[in-house]
């Protein structure tokens, strides 16, 4: 399967984005600026964006946004302990962020792919959620 990725990248750039309710998403962007725009949710629950996630997109051909949801990875505040309020970190808030991404970033339409047990639903969410978007 490692033979299938795209050789190793760093992001050109990244950042924390202050969303709401005190949490700030990391954020990075791989590949070419001029690409095709895609963000990548990553699986979990409690991981982040990795390395690996950022060699799944063809560096001359995308400009991948990878981040770390809210609470995990290097976003803050990570919810590792009994006072985190899972009440702030819902799907509808998660729809919300990506939202806020795409906005900051400059990006007009972007394709929403990912991993993990409830990226379906994510997803699903996520277009249901934003007007004027296509499937």
């Amino acid at each position: 399967m490692g033979d299938a990725l795209y050789p190793a990248v760093e992001p050109y750039e990244s950042g924390l984005l202050d969303v709401s309710d005190g949490h700030r998403v990391y954020w990075e962007t791989v590949g070419t600026p001029t690409g095709i725009p895609v963000v990548y949710l990553h699986g979990g629950p409690g991981s982040g964006s990795t390395a690996g996630a950022r060699r799944y997109f063809d560096p001359t051909a995308f400009r991948a946004v990878l981040f770390d949801q809210r609470g995990c990875g290097r976003s803050t505040p990570l919810a590792d302990g009994p006072d985190y309020d899972l009440g702030s970190n819902t799907t509808a808030h998660l729809v919300d962020d990506i939202e806020r991404l795409r906005e900051h970033l400059g990006i007009e339409r972007w394709i929403v792919t990912g991993v993990g047990r409830v990226c379906p639903q994510q997803c699903d969410q996520f277009v249901s959620g934003v007007p004027d978007i296509e499937r």
